[in-house]
């Protein structure tokens, strides 16, 4: 048997393992259950990766996250590692095929979506497997107090009972004491060893500024560090406008969000892996999956919807261990943005009756009627259709995704649908006339069978690479058959996908899960209220409020924080006078936000900002909606 440090050096080329790395492998191939609490980029993935390539059989991997699921398996397919994913979208036959392949193909591993645990199939092709261990990553999914809870996660319990020698390790990076509790029960793993490494990241800055003009700010931001970065923004128009501001202000940046093709964040992320460009301005699609050390700074624009959220991605900076800077801009309108983005748009139950009823009118499906085909989904068009605010119905989606009721993934779709029209001796006189359609036409019946009895999908990305060109001429030549009645062709962009994983039953299939839905709604509320308690809170070390979150109740401060160090900078009172009173000839000829008294102050940024914030705290000033300050009388 390979020892873990031959197999670690044979396939990722690492001349060692971290300390608590070890001890986790170590614990697994003792057969042991084990969990593992790890920081975001603390190497989770190599603690089922590694016990599972040394021992014999194949290692099942539950994931919730389709693009972290193919990440892990291209990744895995790149060593020579033989890995099947089985994720939504697949047809009975294509899932039989691939459950047959790791049975009789030695595959090592096998990663499912936790609904694919309910499928009578899929559990009877699992049992005849030589299972060499259970990971169940994102194990915080499997907690009603976790982020993201998914009631499906509940279902990796049948694995444990079916395999109770295999051993069985659950991985998080975002896990309170209370959804720890949650896991060890839910997976029946109660006397499980549980390997903590400390959530600190003494080498993040995190630091929260009170902000009118969050543009400018990251401007001076980015333009001071120049290393590379992440600024994080709530939603995809805002991407490529703050990357359009960088772009006009002398910084290389791009955007980045899930409506994009595979070619396209393929190309958007080389760049920034490669330091082509130094800004990435993203939703938070971006980022799972990526192991960038060289991140300097990663900037929040809009308020995250939790503190595990937060963490995460604030996570992503500094993973080399050299100083990095989490930054987050906070004023009164980011706030009540956040309120109205994560909470007054949460759709009550007779909205998500309405909304579920009107997705199966949508796709035409009839009452009662189920198949386990993927449609191709436009969201926009689909929420235009029936007037549904557009938030509230993503929020709508989103809840029934993680309640099994539908799956929905999150890609862009250039779909190309054809069928021909005409029968072959038609089609050969009409080629005789345009030889130049030939080579393509040919190749499209040699691969796709039926194109003449259905409308059958194609690639045309495939069709062009095979035959050496491009896929802008591709999609001339089907132009071209369709203008002359040769074929019938339908290209359509899509933002997403939808399958339904259950019958139509409309408010019988809502009322089921209407309960939970109400303790959800309440647990969004609260992880909302503790982000911005967090945001607001600028007398406890910003890095001690987020280790106490997570059950560390012994952190010390860390001397870097924007807390800490206004603490050390402004312990001189004589420094707080002078600029209080330059505040305060200022603000005598009318109001005026940080950013302008920064300008018309001397002082250094920090100073100012702190001096602010101690006027605010003894009333000697106030702010408001425009986030400018004023004296108070």
């Amino acid at each position: 048997m390979l020892q873990p440090v031959a197999v670690l050096q044979k396939y990722w080329k690492y001349p060692g393992f971290r300390a608590e790395q070890e001890q986790i492998i170590n614990n697994v191939l003792d057969n042991k259950n084990t969990i593992a609490l790890m920081p975001t980029g603390g190497g989770k993935t190599l603690c089922f990766q590694i016990p599972a390539l040394v021992k014999n059989g194949v290692c099942i991997v539950v994931s919730p996250l389709v693009a972290l699921i193919n990440d892990q398996i291209l990744s895995l397919k790149q060593k020579q590692i033989k890995a099947i994913a089985i994720t939504g979208g697949l047809r009975e036959n294509e899932l039989s095929t691939l459950l047959d392949n790791v049975i009789y193909g030695n595959y090592k591993f096998l990663y499912v979506s936790p609904e694919r645990l309910q499928q009578e199939m899929v559990l009877e092709r699992i049992k005849q497997m030589d299972v060499s261990m259970i990971a169940i990553d994102e194990a915080h999914c499997i907690s009603q107090w976790g982020n993201n809870f998914r009631p499906a996660y509940r279902n990796c319990t049948i694995l444990k009972q079916l395999f109770p020698n295999a051993p069985l390790i659950a991985l998080t990076a975002s896990a309170t004491p209370k959804v720890l509790a949650d896991i060890k029960e839910n997976l029946q793993i109660e006397s499980a060893t549980v390997f903590r490494k400390s959530f600190a990241r003494p080498n993040i800055a995190y630091m929260t500024f009170n902000e009118a003009n969050a543009m400018q700010k990251l401007l001076r931001v980015v333009q001071k560090n120049t290393g590379s970065s992440i600024a994080y923004v709530s939603n995809r128009k805002a991407t490529k406008d703050v990357a359009t501001y960088l772009e006009a202000n002398q910084i290389t940046a791009d955007y980045f969000h899930g409506g994009m093709s595979a070619s396209e964040k393929n190309t958007k992320l080389t760049n920034w892996l490669t330091n082509k460009v130094q800004v990435m301005v993203a939703t938070n699609a971006f980022g799972m999956g990526i192991d960038k050390p060289d991140v300097r700074t990663v900037v929040h624009l809009n308020y995250p919807d939790s503190i595990e959220s937060y963490f995460q991605e604030a996570g992503r900076a500094g993973r080399d261990g050299q100083k990095a800077f989490a930054v987050l801009f906070k004023n009164n309108m980011e706030q009540k943005k956040a309120v109205q983005q994560y909470v007054e748009v949460l759709p009550d139950v007779n909205t998500i009756k309405f909304i579920y009823k009107k997705l199966h009118n949508y796709f035409q499906i009839a009452f009662g009627e189920w198949t386990e085909q993927s449609y191709p989904f436009n969201f926009n068009q689909f929420c235009n259709t029936y007037k549904i605010n557009g938030l509230t119905g993503y929020n709508t989606l989103k809840l029934l995704d993680r309640f099994s009721i539908i799956n929905l993934t999150e890609n862009f779709r250039d779909k190309h649908t054809v069928l021909f029209k005409v029968n072959r001796n038609t089609l050969e006189q009409y080629l005789k006339r345009h030889s130049t359609l030939e080579e393509t036409v040919e190749y499209i019946l040699r691969s796709y069978g039926g194109i003449f009895s259905y409308d059958t999908d194609i690639n045309i990305t495939q069709i062009a690479t095979r035959l050496k060109t491009n896929s802008e001429a591709i999609e001339k030549v089907l132009q071209k058959l369709h203008k002359d009645e040769i074929i019938t062709y339908a290209p359509v962009k899509t933002d997403a996908e939808i399958t339904f994983l259950i019958p139509r039953e409309d408010d019988k299939t809502i009322n089921t899960i209407a309960k939970q839905i109400k303790i959800q709604h309440d647990h969004i509320k609260e992880k909302v209220t503790d982000v911005i308690d967090f945001i607001n809170n600028d007398t406890v070390c910003k890095s001690v409020q987020l280790l106490n979150y997570f059950g560390e109740s012994d952190a010390q401060p860390c001397g870097i924080c924007s807390v800490c160090i206004t603490q050390k900078t402004t312990s001189s009172t004589d420094i707080y006078n002078v600029i209080k009173q330059d505040i305060f000839k200022i603000l005598q000829n009318k109001p005026q936000t940080s950013i302008h008294l920064c300008e018309l102050l001397t002082y250094k940024e920090l100073y100012i900002l702190d001096t602010l914030n101690r006027m605010l705290n003894a009333g000697l000033i106030g702010i408001n909606l425009k986030n400018e300050y004023y004296l108070l009388s």
